[in-house]
């Protein structure tokens, strides 16, 4: 049997000449190669590997859960929620601006009993008694077919002045079936409450999507094969993150939105939300600290996060710190004019000197960031609010052909590629050579879930349900993943016999974090 290239390695510096325990010797290294050694190194090779993948799913996860709760938010306006349904109809609720519900109902539009023309009817009714103004289509069964019902309802009542938008309703049921939303609407049917979920995660994403589990939301990859504790954790930090970069109405916030403030248990969201119940809106962030166990360190954590719109004091709508108050007090002592004519008066504030307004507490970045907050108060880094257009007649995955554009919505991101929803009850795969006419190494250095993208039809398998797509118009159509133009650095070419370069074999596509990880762990 031969010796194994370690073992060998581990004996070349043994005498040349030959002793009586050579044989010996050489068998015990062997056998300490091939029982210990070996064994160890590749247990702990593959717990690093397994480690790198998770670490590295983990976090496409909570980027893409980021992507989804700071999508647009439609804003404080009236929405009809459709839950799209066949046999058991079509669950309508209407919301008003704060997300209260006004009104619920049940059509059957579609198979088997064909109430096309009362269900229109009814619809409008809904919409004109509570001036509805955008209608929210959730992306499940029979989507297409409710969307063109509400597209007939829309021309056939332009008085009404509506628009429709089809939201992923992915969470809506297990938020229907959920403690919360059995204590929120304990005499509402189940199905019902998922209308209500698609219509306010229409208004506001993050508001909404916070009730939910993100591992429910399923816009990560291989995330039951990680570490559950870990990515829990992690998944939970950026919810966080999210809720304190965009801020918090504490006057219409619910509790669960509150509990993910800095500072704030879910215990102490509760209490803030019987407190302004009981003894109305809040006026001044410092009326919080008469919430039961909101303490002075709490009120210190969450203080800065929690908006109070049209309160006694104009700087508790911005992001300014109530201990940073007196900062904003010198500035105005020095300027001569009253707060709510400095605040959005950005000319002036960018003229102001942040070194002027110091002191042992507050440095020049601190001031630099209350100045530049007091120019535009409580900004929302969310991005415009935007829709996607779904073709006319392409509601099935058989009315693809390969060759045509198309407008979707990005559902999904991985480490490979982007899933796009394209109305068919079917994501398409935009593989990551496709993404750009240039090397992509990160998808999301391209695309986010919830982005709005034109793509191409490469290839339709109607018998795996795989819809190949591209977002380089230009390639050509054929069952091939385009290769990525100007070759990939990571793979060198290698030269052929009649001196030529020819581009190396494409690796079989990965169907596990390991082979992520030691794919990624090749190419460093």
């Amino acid at each position: 049997m031969p010796r194994p290239r370690a073992a060998s390695r581990c004996t070349s510096r043994s005498p040349t000449a030959p002793r009586a325990a050579d044989r010996w010797l050489l068998e015990t290294v062997r056998q300490t190669w091939r029982i210990k050694l070996h064994l160890h190194l590749t247990l702990d090779l593959f717990g690093r590997a397994r480690e790198a993948a998770e670490a590295e799913a983990i976090r496409v996860f909570g980027d893409n859960l980021k992507d989804l709760l700071m999508a647009a938010p439609a804003g404080p306006k009236v929405v009809m929620g459709l839950d799209p349904g066949l046999r058991t109809g079509v669950k309508v609720a209407v919301v008003d601006g704060t997300g209260k519900l006004l009104a619920t109902a049940t059509i059957y539009p579609h198979e088997p009993k064909k109430q096309w023309d009362a269900s229109l009817a009814q619809l409008a009714a809904l919409s004109r008694q509570h001036g509805v103004g955008l209608i929210a289509i959730g992306n499940g069964t029979a989507s297409r077919e409710t969307d063109r019902l509400a597209g007939e309802l829309i021309r056939t009542h332009p008085e009404l002045r509506l628009g429709k938008i089809v939201v992923s309703e992915a969470g809506a049921s297990v938020y229907s079936a959920s403690e919360l939303a059995a204590r929120e609407f304990p005499e509402l049917d189940v199905s019902l409450r998922g209308a209500v979920s698609i219509a306010r995660r229409l208004q506001d994403p993050l508001a909404e999507l916070v009730k939910i589990d993100p591992k429910s939301i399923g816009v990560g990859q291989y995330q039951h094969d990680v570490n559950q504790i870990k990515l829990a954790h992690a998944l939970d930090a950026r919810v966080e993150d999210c809720v304190n970069a965009v801020g918090v109405d504490v006057n219409t916030a619910s509790a669960p939105l509150l509990a993910r403030v800095a500072g704030l248990s879910s215990a102490v969201a509760e209490n803030i939300v019987k407190h302004r119940d009981a003894h109305g809106p809040f006026r001044t962030r410092k009326a919080l600290l008469k919430v039961p166990r909101l303490g002075d360190k709490a009120f210190e954590q969450c203080a800065g996060f929690l908006r109070i719109p049209d309160g006694d004091d104009p700087l508790d709508a911005s992001a300014v710190h109530p201990e940073a108050y007196p900062v904003v007090q010198r500035i105005i002592e020095r300027c001569g004019r009253e707060v709510k004519a400095l605040i959005g008066d950005g000319s002036f504030l960018r003229s102001l000197k942040p070194e002027s307004f110091t002191d042992e507490t507050f440095g020049v970045p601190t001031v630099r960031d209350i100045i530049k907050e007091l120019e535009k108060p409580g900004r929302d880094p969310r991005p415009e609010f935007k829709t996607a257009t779904f073709a006319e007649g392409v509601e099935d995955i058989r009315d693809l052909k390969p060759g045509m554009v198309l407008e979707g919505v990005v559902s999904n991101v991985a480490a490979f590629g982007a899933f796009v929803d394209l109305g068919v009850h079917q994501d398409g795969l935009i593989h990551v050579s496709a993404l750009s006419n240039k090397f992509v190494k990160d998808p999301r250095e391209v695309v986010k879930a919830g982005d709005i993208v034109k793509v191409k039809v490469l290839e339709v398998d109607l018998a795996r349900k795989r819809i190949g797509l591209t977002m380089r118009l230009d390639d050509p159509i054929g069952p091939a993943a385009p290769a990525p133009r100007g070759g990939d650095p990571r793979r060198p070419e290698r030269p052929t016999r009649n001196g030529g370069a020819a581009a190396r074999p494409a690796p079989a596509p990965v169907n596990s974090a390991f082979a992520d990880a030691f794919a990624k762990a090749r190419q460093r």
